[in-house]
């Protein structure tokens, strides 16, 4: 358990050293993901991969979150901060929306707000047009 607690603050500090000014292109095409969580609102950080066809453009999130992400590729390593919803996590930009399905996320560790790490049971992300 030490060791993913290790793994997940070294993975934060590396994104958040790599920027979280994250929208550079300007609006364009985005798609939307969205988050299933059994505990909306008492998780404090979800480190995520979306992975496509083409490299992402843009990263935003709803307001009261942060989202921090290295330059943008075809895999992405995402943090996202903050009292998470359930619902719109974040909206990505890309080429091609038509390309959607083609787009996967992976959730790889939440944090409580007391950053304790949960057992991924009942978490999911969607991505839609």
């Amino acid at each position: 358990m030490r060791h993913r607690v290790l793994r997940w603050g070294a993975a934060v500090v590396a994104l958040a050293g790599a920027g979280s000014c994250l929208d550079s292109t300007g609006p364009g095409p985005v798609l939307r993901m969205t988050l299933t969580t059994p505990n909306a609102g008492a998780d404090g950080a979800i480190l995520l991969t979306v992975t496509g066809p083409t490299a992402v453009t843009s990263v935003a999130t709803v307001a009261g979150l942060r989202v921090f992400a290295e330059p943008f590729s075809t895999t992405n390593h995402l943090a996202v901060t903050g009292p998470l919803p359930n619902g719109l996590l974040l909206t990505f930009g890309v080429r091609d929306v038509t390309r959607a399905s083609e787009y996967v996320a992976t959730i790889q560790d939440v944090a409580a707000t007391n950053y304790q790490l949960r057992p991924l049971t009942g978490y999911s992300l969607t991505i839609s047009r």
